[in-house]
C-alpha cells in the first residue's frame, strides 16, 4: 500500500517552491504545458502554482511512507490508552465521591443482596460464588483512608494514561519516550500479578504493553537503539522529497517535462474545464539516483 498517495488522496497534496534556484528548478516541471510542482508527500508533480514558497530550510515537514503508517499504529495505541484513562478516571471519581459512605453502601448492598441472589438463582447462577460480588463487598468494607488512597492512585494512573494519549496521538518524540518509560515501569507489576493469578484480560493487557515498548524501541530508535536519534533523523532525511531533490540538483540532473496522467506526451492541451489531474512522475524524477 502506498501510504503517501493514500494520505494525499484524503488530505490533498503539499507543494512548496524553495527560493534556491537550482532546487526550485529540480522540483518544478511542465505538465501538458502547465507549471507543476512536486508534492512533498507523494512526490507526484501537481499542476498549478505551489501552495507555499520560501527557503528550503523552512519547508513544511510532511510525514510520508512508513512515517504515516507509524502514526496510524501509534494512534491505535493511543485509543487503547484513552480507554484505560476513562475507566480509571471514572473509578477515581466514584471512589472519591463515596469515600465517606462505605458503611451506608455496605448496608444497602447486604440488604439488596438476597433479592439479587434469588433472582440469579432462578437463572441458574449462584452470586455467592461470584468474584465480582466478593470484590464489591471487600471494597465497601475498606476504611475511608484506604478508599481515599485508592481514589488518588486511580486518578494518578488516569492522568499518566492521558499524557500517553496526547503524546502518542500527536506522534511527538517526548510522547514516545514518556509512553515507553511509563509502560516499562508497569511491566514488573503486571508480571507479578500474573504469577499470582493468570487471567485472559491480564495476559492481553501485558501483551499490548510489551508490544508497545518493543515497537517504540525498535521503530523509533529510542535510548540509542539502532543508532538512536541520529540514525532516525537520517532515515527521515533519506525519505524526504526535498532532500532527494537537493541531491539530484547537486548532481546536475534536470526535472523533465511531464504529461498529464492518461495523455500522450505530444498532447500539450490541458483537459477540458481545467486540468486538475496529477501526473505520476517517472522513477528518476521522484527518486534520487541510487535509491
Amino acid at each position: 500500500m502506498d501510504w503517501s498517495l493514500l494520505s494525499c488522496g484524503r488530505h490533498g497534496h503539499v507543494t512548496y517552491a524553495p527560493d534556491e534556484p537550482e532546487l526550485a528548478e529540480q522540483m518544478s516541471g511542465r505538465v501538458a504545458g502547465r507549471e507543476a510542482w512536486q508534492c512533498l508527500r507523494c512526490a507526484a508533480f501537481v499542476p498549478g502554482p505551489p501552495q507555499g514558497h520560501g527557503p528550503a530550510a523552512q519547508a513544511p515537514t510532511v510525514a510520508r511512507g512508513i512515517q504515516i503508517r507509524s502514526k496510524l499504529i501509534l494512534r491505535l495505541f493511543a485509543v487503547e490508552r484513552a480507554i484505560r484513562a476513562i475507566l480509571f478516571g471514572s473509578a477515581s471519581i466514584i471512589l472519591w465521591h463515596f469515600r465517606h459512605s462505605q458503611q451506608d453502601l455496605l448496608r444497602a448492598f447486604n440488604r439488596e443482596l438476597p433479592v439479587a441472589r434469588s433472582l440469579f438463582r432462578q437463572l441458574g447462577y449462584n452470586v455467592d460464588k461470584s468474584g465480582l460480588v466478593g470484590l464489591l463487598r471487600h471494597a465497601l468494607s475498606l476504611s475511608t483512608h484506604t478508599v481515599t488512597l485508592l481514589a488518588l492512585g486511580a486518578g494518578l494512573y488516569a492522568l499518566v494514561e492521558l499524557v500517553e494519549v496526547v503524546g502518542l496521538w500527536t506522534a511527538r518524540r517526548w510522547g514516545e519516550y514518556f509512553a515507553m518509560v511509563a509502560t516499562s515501569l508497569g511491566l514488573p507489576l503486571e508480571i507479578y500479578d500474573l504469577s499470582r493469578k493468570v487471567t485472559v484480560t491480564a495476559l492481553v493487557l501485558l501483551g499490548i504493553n510489551i508490544l508497545l515498548v518493543v515497537y517504540l524501541a525498535v521503530t523509533k530508535r529510542l535510548f540509542g537503539i539502532r543508532g538512536g536519534r541520529r540514525a532516525y533523523d537520517a532515515r527521515l532525511r533519506q525519505e524526504s522529497v526535498l532532500e532527494a531533490a537537493a541531491e539530484a540538483a547537486a548532481k546536475g540532473s534536470k526535472a523533465p517535462t511531464l504529461p498529464l496522467e492518461g495523455q500522450q506526451r505530444s498532447n500539450d492541451a490541458p483537459e477540458p474545464g481545467g486540468a486538475t489531474a496529477v501526473a505520476e512522475p517517472p522513477e528518476n524524477a521522484s527518486r534520487p539516483a541510487g535509491r
